[in-house]
């Protein structure tokens, strides 16, 4: 099938995104260390930089389908602009910390802040349901290809200008500055969507909450354990375990982006793979019965006894952990009607956004204590496997459309 403008619009403004997402990750905490903040202050940075991203998505994802989803998407993209500069700007915590609250940054190297929820909603717009999930997994895989060459070109540009001379701060400093140039190449993107991007439905004259009606039900439960899943990845954020291995084994920046560059490409694969089996075993098995090994395998990790071990743990972790999330994606799109899906993932979204948020600031207390500083993963991996029972449990009877075909 041949695709809009708006879809190729969609898929570049994710790239860029993603990149700039990785970009940071590398460098964010020890940025952050460089001007003389503890893990414990760091963790706690975080949490707020998650609760601060949940509030604003919250009520730029609801409103957008009525308010208009290109005019959401360019707020988001100057408030991303606007972290960016602050950063640059100060190194004082607190407006550091109020920077981070009110604009976006992404601590963890994945999405963050109201785009995703935005974008799929437009893009389920341009699409069938039959293209969804599909779909949905070559825009994860660019997401993470972006990622990973954000994160490698972010680790060794660091690098390469402290071996020229340039202080490790001041080299930080020139990765805050080009996600800064980020969100201003965002602003260009999203200016030339079309209208065929916004809702076209009107929306039931019925009370709303949240931006939803009837499928009120179905989103509130999928969001509380949206967020059990997130509170669980908010133990070991792509930043912290960064940290993590820079702390343990003593490598440097650049190699830190070699191993995330080479985790996110098996992660945006493991995306695309979700797909065949969706199609064979349903979108809530693939979900499910992909994530358990995967957190086994992340538990694993801190077990390692030397750093090759580690990476080829952490890797083999990679190369399926993202097999449930273009399922996710689809699934929230496919189970609420056409005019509630901005909504719909906006409030799944801010709902694992306050998981997430909650996490980080009880990490950096652990890191803080060397003997302590591996339980992280052990939290992340076992509340991960807790979540994907639950979901089992709940939806596995409740089917997407495209499974009811017969």
């Amino acid at each position: 099938m041949t695709h809009s403008r708006d879809f190729y619009l969609l898929f570049s403004t994710r790239i860029v995104r993603l990149f700039a997402y990785g970009f940071l990750s590398v460098v964010l905490a020890l940025y952050l260390a460089g001007i003389h903040i503890s893990e414990t202050q760091i963790g706690l940075m975080l949490t707020l930089t998650l609760f601060g991203d949940a509030g604003v998505s919250l009520w730029i994802t609801t409103v957008a389908d009525r308010l208009g989803r290109r005019k959401m998407l360019l707020l988001g993209s100057m408030l991303m602009l606007l972290a960016g500069v602050a950063f640059l700007l100060t190194q004082n915590p607190v407006l550091l910390t109020l920077a981070a609250i009110i604009g976006v940054i992404s601590p963890s190297g994945n999405e963050i802040g109201p785009f995703l929820s935005i974008e799929q909603a437009g893009l389920s717009q341009i699409i069938s349901d039959q293209e969804r999930t599909k779909v949905f997994a070559w825009y994860n895989l660019a997401g993470s290809f972006a990622t990973a060459t954000g994160a490698l070109v972010g680790g060794w540009l660091s690098s390469a200008l402290q071996d020229s001379g340039m202080s490790e701060f001041s080299s930080y400093r020139v990765v805050l500055a080009g996600y800064a140039g980020a969100g201003m190449l965002l602003i260009f993107g999203f200016l030339a969507l079309t209208p065929a991007v916004e809702a076209t439905h009107k929306r039931a004259q019925v009370p709303t909450r949240l931006g939803l009606h009837k499928s009120k039900k179905v989103v509130f439960k999928l969001s509380w354990l949206f967020a059990l899943d997130a509170f669980a990845g908010g133990f070991i954020l792509q930043s912290m375990m960064a940290f993590w291995f820079h702390v343990h084994f003593g490598i440097s920046a650049g190699m830190i982006g070699s191993i995330f560059f080479g985790a996110n490409i098996l992660a945006g694969i493991s995306a695309l793979l979700a797909v065949p089996m969706a199609k064979r075993f349903g979108l809530i098995n693939t979900m499910v019965f992909t994530h358990i090994p995967s957190n086994l395998l992340l538990i694993l990790v801190p077990l390692m006894p030397n750093l090759a071990s580690a990476i080829a743990v952490l890797l083999a972790r990679f190369a399926i952990s993202q097999m449930d999330v273009p399922t996710r994606q689809s699934y929230v799109m496919a189970v609420v009607s056409p005019d509630e899906r901005s909504a719909a993932s906006g409030v799944t979204s801010i709902a694992r956004s306050l998981g997430a948020a909650v996490s980080p600031s009880l990490a950096g207390l652990l890191f803080a204590v060397p003997v302590l500083a591996s339980v992280p993963f052990y939290l992340c991996g076992g509340l991960k496997i807790v979540y994907d029972l639950l979901l089992y449990r709940e939806f596995q009877t409740v089917k997407p459309p495209e499974e009811h075909v017969v």
